[in-house]
C-alpha cells in the first residue's frame, strides 16, 4: 500500500469534521487515515466523526502520549505503507494536496521529506510556513511565515526540514533513523527528527503545490502559551546538544548560549518568565540524557561538516 495519514488529535473534534471532509475530496484518495487520539476529554464526539468516515481508523490512547509518541506508533502501525503523511487537525489540505506530495516523491527518489505550503486559515495571503529553517544559533522559526505570498514561492526547492503539520516522510527512513524522540512530547518534534534525517544523509524539499489552510497552536492555546513557550525552548536547547555535529558544535556553542539567555530576558519582559526559567532549568537537567543520544547519532552520521553548514541559516534576522 501507498500512502496512510496520520492525524493526531487532543481535544480538536471541532476541527476534525474539517479535516477528514477534505481528505474525502482529495484526488488522490488516501489508502488510510490512522487517527490517533491522545486521551481527549472531547472523544466521545470524536468516535462519531470518524464513523461517517469508512477510511478512518481510530486509536484511543490511555493517556496523553503527547505528538512524537503518537505518531510513533502509527509509524509502527503502518507498517504495510511506503509513506506517511502527516496532517495536524487544524490544517485543511486542499483537493490535490496529496497527490501532489506523492508527484514530488516519485520525482524525487533520493529526498527522504516533503513539506506543504500553509497558508493561514485567516488570511489565505499570507504564508504560514513553506519548511522549518535552523539557524547556526539553534533558533527554529517556519521559512516565510506571516509574509505575503510571492511569485517564488511557487517553485519546489530544497529546505532544512518540513514542518510536520502537513507533511509526507518515506516511511522505511523514520524507522531507519529512529522516529520521532519521545521525550520531547511535542514541539520541535519535527525540527528534531528533520536534522537526524540530515546527518542520515537524507534531504527534505518543499512542494509548494501541495497547499494547507493552517490555524496553528489551535488546541495548545496558540503559539505564546506557557504550554508552547514550555516544551518549544526546552526542546530548542535538546535539539541543538543532540544534534549539531562535530566541531560545529563547540564553534556554535557560545551562540547558543546567547540566544537561551536573550529569550529568557524576552520572556521575562512579557510576563512569562517562570515557565521560560522552567523550560530551560528542565532543558539543562535533560542533558545528560541528550549527550547519550547524541553519542548514538553522531556516530551513525553520514553526511559531512559541509554538508551541515550548507542548510543552516547565517543571517542576522
Amino acid at each position: 500500500m501507498q500512502i496512510a495519514v496520520v492525524i493526531v488529535t487532543w481535544n480538536s473534534s471541532r476541527l476534525l469534521g474539517n479535516v477528514l471532509n477534505a481528505l474525502n475530496h482529495q484526488t488522490l484518495y488516501p489508502d488510510k487515515v490512522l487517527i490517533i487520539d491522545n486521551n481527549s476529554k472531547d472523544v466521545d464526539e470524536v468516535m462519531k466523526i470518524t464513523k461517517k468516515y469508512s477510511f478512518c481508523e481510530l486509536l484511543r490512547m490511555q493517556k496523553n502520549t503527547g505528538f512524537a509518541s503518537a505518531n510513533n506508533i502509527a509509524i509502527d502501525r503502518c507498517c504495510d505503507f511506503k509513506y506517511l503523511a502527516l496532517l495536524n487537525p487544524d490544517a485543511f489540505p486542499e483537493p490535490d494536496w496529496l497527490e501532489q506530495l506523492l508527484t514530488a516523491a516519485n520525482a524525487y527518489p533520493e529526498v527522504a521529506a516533503f513539506g506543504s505550503r500553509q497558508l493561514r486559515h485567516d488570511n489565505p495571503n499570507i504564508l504560514d510556513g513553506i519548511g522549518d529553517c535552523y539557524h547556526i544559533s539553534g533558533r527554529v522559526w517556519r521559512e516565510r511565515r506571516g509574509e505575503q505570498q510571492r511569485q517564488d514561492d511557487l517553485v519546489d526547492r530544497e529546505i532544512f526540514s518540513p514542518c510536520a503539520a502537513a507533511d509526507l516522510y518515506r516511511r522505511q527512513i523514520l524507522v531507519d533513523v529512529g522516529g520521532f524522540d519521545e521525550d520531547f512530547f511535542c514541539y520541535l518534534e519535527d525540527v528534531d527528527l528533520g536534522f537526524r534525517l540530515r546527518l542520515a544523509g537524507h534531504k527534505a524539499r518543499y512542494v509548494p503545490g501541495a497547499v494547507v489552510h493552517h490555524i496553528g497552536s489551535a488546541t495548545t492555546g496558540g503559539q505564546h502559551s506557557d504550554f508552547s513557550v514550555y516544551y518549544g525552548h526546552r526542546n530548542l536547547v535538546w535539539t541543538f546538544i543532540k544534534n549539531m555535529p562535530g566541531v560545529l558544535f563547540w564553534i556554535l556553542l557560545p551562540l547558543h548560549v546567547l540566544l537561551n539567555f536573550v529569550t529568557i530576558i524576552y520572556f521575562i519582559s512579557r510576563g512569562q518568565g517562570k515557565v521560560i526559567w522552567k523550560a530551560k532549568q528542565d532543558a539543562i537537567k535533560g542533558i545528560p540524557k541528550m549527550w547519550r543520544k547524541r553519542h548514538s547519532i553522531q556516530i551513525g552520521r553520514r553526511a559531512s561538516i559541509i554538508d551541515i553548514w550548507r542548510v543552516l541559516d547565517k543571517g542576522l534576522n
